[in-house]
């Protein structure tokens, strides 16, 4: 099993910035494996900040359920005060969220896994051109090899 280890990602800016995810836990409760990673921006309250969470259970009919998560919560702007000249410190408005959940049955194997997770990557960014299958990283590791991490 890999260790937990930071995510480095880019955003879909016009100009992109790059995203450092900071390994923060992994849990193991009945079967359920859970890890999860947090940005790290100074300006921002830990409630505000984007996470990954990654989860792998086995279910009682030999199926896998793997799930990668992606939350980027959105603050509220404040642009005024009140009469006393109070501004309120700005809130969590709300969250946008991505997940991607793959079923594998017990039977399945490696290279299976990796064709429908590589399909749906592909799709998902219109890629319609030859790539290599990207198989390292904690996503690759969830959905292929059905490892999370330690």
């Amino acid at each position: 099993m890999s260790a937990i280890a930071d995510i480095v990602a880019f955003d879909g800016a016009a100009s992109p910035v790059s995203h450092t995810f900071k390994a923060i836990s992994v849990t193991r409760e009945k079967g359920l494996v859970k890890a999860e990673w947090r940005e790290a921006v100074a300006s921002l309250p830990v409630y505000a900040q984007a996470r990954v969470s990654m989860t792998i259970e086995k279910t009682k009919s030999g199926v896998y359920k793997t799930e990668s998560r992606v939350v980027v919560p959105v603050m509220e702007a404040v642009t005024n005060q009140n009469a006393a000249g109070y501004t309120a410190a700005p809130k969590v408005a709300y969250e946008n969220t991505v997940v991607t959940t793959g079923w594998f049955h017990e039977r399945s194997d490696i290279t299976g896994r990796r064709l429908v997770r590589q399909l749906a990557v592909n799709i998902d960014g219109s890629i319609a051109t030859t790539v290599t299958p990207v198989a390292t990283g904690p996503v690759p590791e969830l959905f292929d090899l059905l490892v999370a991490p330690t």
